[in-house]
């Protein structure tokens, strides 16, 4: 049996584009358990406060119960929740979740792989991030699902199109190596340091590898732009999230002195960000309100 093209199989609800990581996040949080307490059953009580918290930080910018997941996952045979009154999810709701004391656990025989094949945690928690997730926030979320997953392992997945390894040196010099939101333009030994391609619509998410989708931007602004603090609209000025706080002078002058302030354009001549690119990352990203 192909567990990552069972992963790859989870029924998710989708419309336009729309993020819906909530199956994916439980599972890696289910892998997590896994690599630290075995098939144990995870209680619904005891973890419903950190499956909110991997939503609340991971998921999309409207609410989500972590009764969604919970209860949904168990229609891909992947999962299985038990009560005090016996086998069977009794539903979604909060209420019942934790009034029947319920319970979750990987489907024996997925732990029964997981157990005898060495590698194939990783590969599957490797593909849930791929497929769902924009890379510079892979290190942050594992660290919240409690995964500690080897560096450099082999990914195995289905057939899916593959990143287009020019993307950053064309984002890059399109912008002059030079961050579109601060101006930064450090350099070591000849080359960019700091610097990322960074995509506007997420790559897991059919956002193209080319100028139309791309920022150059440097590694803090490209990871509080893929977290939601910082976005962009589509007359080019950039977004700050009236729900980011920061107190200190670093933070007033890096983030909250952006509100308002137009992005660096690419040099003439080339593209710059594409409407529809800028509009799905304010629908699925962007943590709104924006500030004035």
């Amino acid at each position: 049996m192909d567990w990552i093209e069972r992963v790859a199989e989870i029924r998710r609800w989708t419309r336009g584009g729309e993020r819906a990581p909530h199956k994916p996040l439980l599972l890696l949080y289910a892998l997590g358990h896994f690599q630290r307490h075995g098939n144990r059953p995870i209680s619904f009580s005891a973890a419903e406060a950190e499956l909110k918290k991997l939503l609340k930080e991971y998921g999309p910018p409207r609410d989500t119960s972590p009764g969604y997941p919970f209860h949904h996952l168990t229609n891909d045979g992947l999962w299985l929740v038990d009560t005090r009154h016996g086998p069977g999810s009794p539903g979604p709701e909060l209420g019942r979740l934790r009034d029947s004391q319920a319970a979750g656990r990987l489907h024996p025989d997925l732990a029964r792989a997981l157990s005898e094949e060495p590698g194939l945690l990783g590969r599957i928690a490797r593909y849930l991030l791929d497929a769902n997730f924009a890379p510079s926030l892979h290190p942050d979320l594992c660290l919240l699902a409690g995964l500690d997953l080897e560096p450099g392992e082999e990914l195995r997945t289905p057939p899916v199109l593959r990143r287009d390894p020019g993307f950053r040196d064309r984002v890059l010099m399109a912008y002059e190596y030079c961050c579109a939101f601060c101006s930064y333009d450090g350099w070591l030994d000849g080359a960019a340091v700091g610097l990322d391609a960074a995509h506007v619509r997420w790559w897991a998410f059919a956002g193209p590898d080319d100028l139309t989708n791309g920022l150059c931007l440097c590694a803090i602004h490209h990871k509080l732009f893929d977290k939601g603090v910082l976005g962009l609209t589509v007359d080019g000025t950039i977004a700050v999230s009236a729900r980011f706080v920061g107190r200190s002078q670093a933070s007033r002058d890096m983030v909250l002195s952006l509100a308002g302030r137009p992005a660096r354009s690419p040099q003439p001549g080339l593209d710059a960000v594409e409407p529809d690119h800028i509009s799905w990352h304010s629908r699925q990203v962007f943590r709104t309100p924006a500030r004035s």
